[in-house]
């Protein structure tokens, strides 16, 4: 009783410290600034008027590559902060490679994109681990506002998060993607300018601190974007002298192998997870019946993070005053079973689309593209191979006016096969309404004359790219956030406390590295043109559910191997 009571006296007698209001907003100008570009990527690299008309494969494999050196690269900058630069130095200097990574995006050559994610890349290595790092700075050794500040940091975060994708919705409708990204570029002029203004007001959190086990992993967790460790984790039960006595009763052997299967989950998760900057964002845009892009969709994750972070917490409060809150082996089974059931809801969600058919009124206001797995079905289905790879290899010159087979000299050309939509549309010239049913048949008719008519109700019903209710990504968004919080936060943490001492530093790159790998695992999003789109989801809900069965299997021994935590 004593102890709490000096420990409440505490509480009221400490304040935060106005450095954590300027890193707040540093924080929350950057991230809003980085997934406004995530929002925006492959949707621009798709899109074949302002962008380059990949395929979803292409730009899926670019994205996956791209978050896998993002999630690398804080190892390399929070090293360079501790050795040579400092904190403070370290974030100027990453939030300048930031600022002309966005700017670089804004131009329209596909040089200036890959120039731009190596400038992002080397920004976010600079930038996230040492703002992290000088939150938990801020505070003396043994403040017990540091939890409380870091649940407040990772707020910030999921605030810059959550307005990015609406702004950019915006501005891209209105002025294209290329103000998109000047705009996202405009966040990170703000977050360099917040941390240069009131420089002195963070001065302290440039000195080294000893910080503790958990604090090292809250930050290292905010530096990627999980939540810090108060969010799912056992509080006072896993930080007690007994639970740390219980620790040292287990062999390094049995702790490394267990935290190896901490890492094979995390791969397993931010796999199936980061698909909503790709194929999610696609199923968004394509397949979503409501009236902007895909770009909005990725604001759902962090709105459902503001809502659910709180309560939450509170649950996992008044289960532990009862004795009865789960151990962190057990919720993360959970969590990993929430991750699957979310991907099996989208994966219905597409079915029922797919099953549709579609009517009269859908053909002649809907939109429509060819893909490989499109081109397969009308294969089987009759429509001749031949007209259908000349159709692969087509490409549209000037727009959609125009539809050849080989690109003429000193025009610029974009694939006909998966790079465009057909939708209706009104003739500049004749004033006369087509829908973009009609105009993929034209378009067939082009390079196979006769064939477009010939074949046409199999080719719209095909190519019809189906509307299903927006309800079906906002309740799996919701399922997979609450996985997110039981699941993600975990890993750091769990380092930081079932690591033997001497291996902290290893294990700890170790679940970054896993992390990354994950991250580059979301590359099997190039199936998405190839597989049906429930296919696509239900295998990653199977790969999510196989992780949570084998999890629950092995509860015992992973108990064993973590005993107080």
């Amino acid at each position: 009783m004593s102890a709490n009571a000096q420990t409440i006296a505490v509480d009221a007698s400490e304040k935060h410290p106005k450095g954590l209001g300027v890193l707040f907003a540093t924080e929350m100008w950057e991230r809003f600034s980085f997934y406004s570009m995530l929002a925006l990527f492959t949707l621009y690299l798709r899109d074949p008027n302002e962008g380059f008309g990949w395929t979803a494969a292409e730009a899926t494999w670019l994205y996956s590559t791209y978050l896998m050196f993002v999630y690398l690269s804080p190892l390399i900058g929070g090293f360079i902060a501790d050795r040579y630069t400092g904190y403070r130095k370290a974030v100027m200097i990453g939030g300048f490679f930031f600022m002309a990574g966005h700017a670089t995006l804004s131009i329209p050559a596909i040089w200036a994109v890959y120039l731009a994610l190596t400038f992002l890349v080397i920004g976010n290595g600079f930038f996230k681990p040492n703002v992290s790092t000088m939150v938990g700075n801020l505070y003396p050794e043994g403040s017990p506002l540091k939890d409380r500040a870091y649940n407040i940091f990772y707020m910030g975060i999921n605030v810059g998060a959550a307005l990015a994708p609406i702004v950019m919705e915006i501005v891209r409708q209105f002025f294209g993607f290329h103000a998109a990204f000047a705009v996202a570029a405009f966040g990170m002029v703000l977050s360099v300018f917040v941390l240069w203004k009131w420089k002195e007001d963070i001065k302290i959190a440039d000195n080294k601190h000893a910080l503790s086990s958990a604090e090292q992993a809250d930050a290292a967790a905010t530096a990627v974007d999980a939540p810090p460790h108060e969010v799912s984790d056992q509080g006072e039960r896993t930080a007690s002298q007994k639970a740390m006595d219980l620790m040292n009763t287990v062999s390094d052997g049995k702790r490394i192998m267990a935290l190896i299967v901490v890492f094979l989950i995390v791969i397993v998760f931010w796999m199936v997870f980061h698909q909503n900057g790709s194929t999610i964002t696609y199923f968004a845009d394509d397949n979503t019946d409501w009236a902007v892009s895909g770009t909005l969709s990725n604001s759902i994750n962090a709105i459902w993070i503001l809502i659910l972070t709180f309560p939450l917490v509170a649950f996992w409060g008044f289960l532990s005053r009862r004795g009865k809150e789960p151990s962190t082996p057990t919720k993360m089974a959970i969590g990993m079973t929430l991750t699957g059931l979310s991907f099996l809801v989208l994966g219905y969600g597409a079915y029922i689309g797919e099953n549709s058919v579609r009517t009269a009124d859908q053909i002649a206001t809907g939109e429509f593209r060819i893909n490989e797995r499109v081109a397969t079905n009308l294969v089987a289905q009759g429509v001749p191979k031949d007209v259908m790879d000349k159709l692969m290899s087509a490409k549209i010159v000037d727009g959609e006016t125009t539809i050849v087979s080989e690109c003429p000299a000193g025009k610029t050309c974009k694939p006909v096969i998966n790079g465009v939509k057909f939708s209706a549309a009104t003739d500049a010239k004749t004033g006369v309404k087509t829908a973009g049913g009609d105009g993929l048949v034209a378009a067939i008719n082009k390079v196979a004359p006769g064939q477009g008519d010939a074949h046409k109700d199999k080719i719209q019903q095909a190519s019809h790219l189906f509307r299903v209710s927006p309800f079906w990504l906002i309740f799996a968004y919701m399922i997979v956030t609450l996985g997110e919080l039981m699941l993600s936060p975990m890993g750091l943490s769990l380092v930081s406390k079932v690591a033997p001492i001497s291996k902290r530093g290893l294990l700890m790159g170790g679940w970054f590295v896993a992390t990354a790998i994950g991250n580059k695992l979301t590359q099997i999003g190039v199936y998405w043109d190839i597989w049906l789109q429930s296919s696509f989801f239900i295998v990653l809900a199977g790969m999510a559910l196989v992780m949570a069965v084998v999890l629950f299997a092995i509860l015992k021994p992973l108990k064993k191997a973590m005993p107080g935590v």
